[in-house]
């Protein structure tokens, strides 16, 4: 019996080295060591290049799948647009989703419409947000203008500043400029398979479908060339809002027959 109480009492010496509490410290002691300030420095850091590089990606797979910035470089779309109004385009127009008569569209050049433009300052660094999309694109090679025709139609106007007719209704058109006529110079076509004719709504300031008649593509603008369908005005802020498509100004346009020019 006094054998086991000395052992007991050996056990319970406050200089024992084994004890398992004071390893228990020893351990929680080195976890709980706050971290030095180039520590937090760096993985502040860290933070803010992950939280930079994903809205990189994020904006690029946008710009790329989804949506593109332009800004708008004239008049040709005014009252609906102004100049330097920065423009969101769905680019799921037209395809997989579908394009129509009112829309108002951006295309790309092919046609030779626009003058070379002019060679621009080196700046790698607006290049670069372009092509992210974190900056509206200032290509001067695309062109904003409405869907006035749709493959099959049969458009006319007889320049005399009376209403454009489509498949032989007149349309009348809320979103011209004011002051303008429907057209001053008079076409009368069928669109093509695959394309589109389109007139801008500032109709006295705008080198449209009816400018180029006589030219590459008499006017029509490929569907292939269509970059995609504005749909909203994100600058300046005190136009936010839609960007002007109107689709409900056609409503009473019939599907388009098979017709010639000059026909009814």
């Amino acid at each position: 019996m006094d054998q086991d109480n000395e052992a007991s009492r050996r056990q319970d010496l406050p200089g024992d080295s084994h004890r398992p509490d004071e390893v228990g410290s020893s351990a929680t002691a080195a976890d709980t060591q706050e971290p030095t300030s180039g520590q937090r420095l760096w993985k502040g850091v860290q933070e803010i290049l992950w939280i930079v590089g994903i809205t990189l990606v994020i904006s690029f797979l946008i710009k790329t799948f989804l949506f593109r910035a332009f800004f708008i470089p004239s008049g040709s779309m005014e009252e609906t647009l102004q100049v330097d109004d920065r423009i969101f385009v769905n680019l799921l127009i037209p395809e997989p989703f579908g394009l129509d008569r009112g829309d108002v569209v951006v295309f790309q050049d092919t046609k030779g419409w626009l003058a070379e433009p002019a060679p621009r300052p080196a700046n790698p660094v607006r290049d670069a947000l372009e092509f992210v999309g974190l900056m509206p694109d200032s290509s001067q090679q695309h062109l904003v203008k409405r869907v006035i025709g749709m493959p099959g139609d049969h458009v006319a106007a007889a320049g005399d500043g009376t209403a454009i007719t489509v498949n032989g209704v007149p349309v009348d058109e809320p979103y011209l400029h004011p002051g303008a006529t429907p057209s001053d110079i008079p076409f009368d076509v069928v669109v093509p398979e695959d394309k589109v004719w389109v007139m801008g709504d500032h109709r006295n300031a705008s080198a449209d479908s009816r400018m180029h008649q006589h030219g590459p593509g008499e006017g029509f603008i490929d569907l292939d060339d269509v970059t995609g369908r504005a749909e909203v005005i994100a600058w300046p802020i005190t136009r936010w809002g839609g960007a002007g498509g109107d689709r409900e100004a056609f409503e009473q346009v019939p599907e388009p027959r098979a017709v010639e020019p000059g026909q009814q």
